[in-house]
């Protein structure tokens, strides 16, 4: 898997400038996200890997799944992809997109998973402090784990804060054993 982000870091790169120049982050990442979950699942994979279908073909096929109309800088992007063989890296080439994206736009997607479910005013706090801490738009996305004792465990990008009870006593043993 390193393989294909390796493969699509150039890619991504290159779609993001030039979104980001013309204005149209919006459309590019509906697309990209859109052509992602295409050639995400098995068969399409399988259509993609034949020899009996050119590349032109193949470009046809996922855009008509994906069900995306594009501008003609998309389509130039797309049939080079096609042409170089690498319609597969788009799920990757999305993803990194994605995160470029959201360090142009100063903002980050957190995962707090919690022993129980946040109210809105415990979101909204954690966000507010969030926010202060890392200098970005905070988007917050809650899980249980009923198995947590207490405390939350925060993911932001490679980031994670673990201020869990399990957390706490694990780094406690380690602090005792050391």
């Amino acid at each position: 898997m390193a393989e294909l982000s390796t493969v699509a870091r150039p890619y991504a790169k290159a779609a993001f400038e030039y979104a980001r120049d013309h204005q149209t982050l919006d459309s590019w990442s509906e697309w990209l996200g859109k052509l992602a979950m295409v050639v995400s699942s098995r068969e399409a994979l399988k259509l993609l890997s034949s020899p009996r279908l050119d590349a032109e073909r193949k470009v046809a096929l996922v855009t008509e799944l994906a069900e995306v109309e594009l501008d003609e800088a998309a389509r130039r992007f797309l049939d080079t992809l096609g042409e170089k063989g690498r319609l597969s890296a788009l799920v990757a080439i999305d993803a990194q997109f994605e995160t470029l994206r959201a360090e142009y736009e100063k903002r980050v997607d957190v995962t707090v998973v919690s022993a129980y479910k946040l109210t809105k005013a415990q979101q909204d706090k954690l966000a507010r402090a969030l926010k202060k801490r890392l200098n970005r738009e905070i988007s917050i996305t809650t899980q249980v784990d009923a198995e947590l004792l207490g405390g939350v465990i925060l993911r932001a990008g490679d980031t994670v804060i673990d201020g869990s009870v399990r957390g706490r006593l694990a780094r406690l043993s380690e602090a005792l054993t050391a």
